[in-house]
């Protein structure tokens, strides 16, 4: 019997995935309008992270979704994009914490702990549905990487709003947007350096050489 002259096939995702990340995908597009929204009306930077934050998670859904049934080698460069995506948010915090440090404006707490309670209640719930998929290919931990970055985020930007509430300066909400960057950055990392090895396993599986037993007979 001849032996398989193919590498084997990569392991698919895990059953429920799919479900579980349509379901992520609203949920964060929907907190993305609302926290975006609120943002600008609060003054917060860090609730404006976080509102772009649940936009690029939202993107990178619709990424897992689109490579979800291709290969290792696929779902490989989809973290990948992923990960560079989470660092250069991280960047991104760093430059509008700066800024907002120049210009010495205030933010609303209010507005920041009611909309914050409301992303960390989503967050949470989401992350807790993918908790079972931390475990997977570079993609799958992707996902639940950004949705427990969130969740931290979220109660980060809670402690922010208090901080605002109780002091009357913007520098809490600054340190939690830094903090957030910080996050994103190391985050984005990890998720990086997994696709790269997920992409050189898929490589080698390709690239290994076929073999199958000598026909009856062959000398």
């Amino acid at each position: 019997m001849a032996c398989s002259c193919s590498a084997p096939e990569p392991k698919g995702p895990a059953p429920g995935f799919r479900k579980a990340l349509w379901v992520a995908l609203a949920l964060n597009l929907a907190m993305f309008v609302i926290e975006g929204l609120a943002s600008l009306s609060a003054g917060s930077v860090s609730l404006m992270a976080d509102a772009i934050d649940f936009f690029g998670d939202s993107a990178n859904y619709i990424l897992s979704l689109s490579v979800l049934s291709m290969g290792m080698l696929w779902r490989g460069r989809a973290a990948m994009v992923k990960g560079l995506t989470m660092a250069t948010f991280g960047l991104f915090v760093w430059g509008r914490a700066l800024w907002m440090v120049k210009t010495g404006s205030t933010p609303e707490p209010l507005t920041m702990g009611v909309v914050g309670l409301l992303a960390l209640a989503v967050n949470i719930g989401v992350a807790v549905m993918l908790f079972r998929f931390r475990e997977g290919d570079a993609d799958m931990r992707s996902v639940w990487l950004c949705s427990r970055n969130d969740a931290i985020s979220n109660m980060a930007v809670l402690g922010a709003a208090l901080g605002v509430f109780g002091t009357g300066s913007a520098w809490p909400d600054l340190v939690v947007a830094a903090v957030m960057g910080t996050l994103a950055v190391t985050a984005g990392t990890s998720v990086v350096r997994h696709a790269r090895q997920d992409m050189m396993n898929a490589r080698s599986q390709d690239s290994a050489p076929s073999t199958a037993e000598p026909s009856p007979g062959a000398r």
